[in-house]
């Protein structure tokens, strides 16, 4: 491929498109040649390796056959340190193939991993296919709300559909003392035409209280026999290029549970649409988040005010999302709940992933445990309310629902 060299691309490496001016890589480069100093804690090869780019980008000519696919850099043999590793194992992997024997008679220069004949240098700067990152494990004693939360608590359903135990309990005990009143009342004829009155009125309204009570706790009953005590619904991807999605499901499922009224989707379509747009969703309550669960390059993620993702204090260029637009689509279908979108991100390569403060922004990035601390307190709001019309609707989204009965996608209003 044009303009990659040893795998490794000069222009994602700084940060900037392809039509990137002189100025704009010379700002770039001074931007993260303060991060990637060894005197700053980068790594002598990282660094060497971002000089390269900036000295092959920032040259017209030597440009110009870096975008044909032939950087025609030799720089490298003439201030190579023999004592000085070319790279951190840990930041950039160095693959050696041995040169073919120099023919009998002659004599060949030693130079290390030359760029010609049968012999090259590969360099991987990105992703590593034979890494798997780890699951996250969070210690319960370090997240805020999980003391506060009783995981055994009776789950409450919304919208109520009758008066409550209150209203109904309050008027049969009326309706009793109605009786208790009655020998009182039998020295006086109007005394007791009056009682007659109130107990005629008090009798309908304790025979409509209590029909519209036993319709509520039937259709209660109702919903508990057609969904159970499951709280996840659907399944994450399962091919191979889905373990931030297995991993995200995992994790919800090992410590949101813990809330009673917390129901799980995986593989959710935006409305109007049929395929699985959205990894995950967590309904508490009458509060809904969306996730997308992504392989990133490790380093410091942030959003800016506008949304736009941001990595090592940079315009991250390695991965895009459409959680945003999700979002917006969800608070359309739902606006009476609050929706918000969160990506989980994981480490695609040895190292750490860290994420900022999230930002007032529709989908801002978040480290496994800052979800956890974070979301979760948001969610422990309402932890043991179930919202059966809102669970319904989302349920209505997931695009493989394990063979449960879901109702027809709303259609968006025209």
């Amino acid at each position: 491929m044009g303009g990659i060299v040893g795998a490794v691309d000069y222009y994602e490496l700084l940060g900037v498109g392809r039509t990137a001016t002189t100025a704009e890589i010379k700002t770039a480069y001074r931007a993260l040649a303060k991060v990637m100093h060894p005197d700053a804690g980068g790594t002598s090869g990282s660094f060497r390796l971002l000089r390269e780019a900036y000295e092959t980008l920032n040259d017209p000519e030597r440009r110009a056959d870096y975008d044909r696919g032939d950087d025609g850099d030799t720089s490298w043999e003439d201030d190579w340190d023999e004592e000085e590793d070319w790279v951190d194992e840990s930041d950039i992997e160095v693959t050696v193939e041995t040169p073919e024997p120099p023919r009998r008679g002659t004599r060949q220069r030693a130079r290390p991993w030359p760029r010609t004949g049968s012999a090259r240098r590969t360099r991987t700067f990105g992703p590593d296919p034979e890494f798997t990152p780890a699951m996250p494990r969070l210690d319960p004693d370090t997240i805020p709300w999980w003391p506060e939360v009783d995981p055994v608590e009776r789950i409450r359903l919304v919208p109520p559909t009758g008066p409550g135990h209150g209203p109904a309990f309050g008027s049969l005990a009326v309706w009793l003392l109605m009786w208790v009143l009655l020998p009182v009342l039998t020295g006086s004829v109007w005394l007791i035409g009056l009682w007659l009155a109130v107990f005629a009125v008090v009798t309908g309204v304790t025979l409509h209280l209590w029909r519209n009570q036993l319709a509520a706790s039937r259709t209660d009953r109702e919903f508990t026999a057609e969904f159970g005590i499951r709280t996840v619904f659907g399944r994450p991807g399962a091919e191979e290029g889905d373990v931030a999605e297995q991993l995200t499901a995992r994790l919800l499922g090992r410590y949101l549970t813990r809330l009673p009224g917390v129901r799980i989707f995986h593989g959710l379509a935006w409305p109007d649409s049929v395929f699985a747009d959205i990894d995950h969703a967590v309904l508490c309550g009458r509060r809904l988040v969306l996730i997308e669960s992504k392989l990133w390059l490790p380093g410091h993620y942030t959003a800016d005010e506008a949304g736009d993702l941001r990595r090592n204090g940079h315009a991250y260029r390695g991965g895009g999302t459409r959680l945003p637009e999700g979002v917006e689509a969800f608070r359309d279908l739902l606006p009476e709940v609050e929706v918000r979108g969160v990506l989980v991100l994981y480490p695609n390569r040895a190292g750490e992933i860290t994420t900022g403060e999230a930002p007032e922004v529709p989908a801002p990035p978040m480290s496994p445990e800052q979800f956890i601390t974070e979301i979760g307190q948001w969610l422990a709001a309402e932890p043991s309310t179930v919202d059966r019309d809102l669970f319904r609707v989302v349920l209505g989204q997931v695009v493989r629902p394990e063979g449960v009965a879901t109702p027809p996608r709303p259609r968006a209003e025209s």
